[in-house]
């Protein structure tokens, strides 16, 4: 009976705090490129790279027929 508590203990910190530790972080590193993308927009002039990235959506989304 021993084994099988262990092996619960483990399988429950292993699955379900490490599942949501990693998506903790996912977040985290999504949450500060997108800080960063506000923080270039705002800036006068804009960055080279923004720039020539942003024109390469616009054509992008111009390609793509919405509604």
């Amino acid at each position: 009976m021993d084994t099988l508590i262990s092996i619960g203990i483990g399988w429950f910190f292993g699955f379900f705090f490490g599942v949501g530790c990693s998506l903790v972080v996912l977040y985290a590193i999504y949450l500060g490129g997108y800080r960063k993308a506000i923080a270039d927009s705002l800036l006068v002039p804009l960055p080279e790279n923004y720039s020539r990235l942003r024109a390469k959506a616009e054509v992008v989304r111009a390609s793509i027929a919405l509604p």
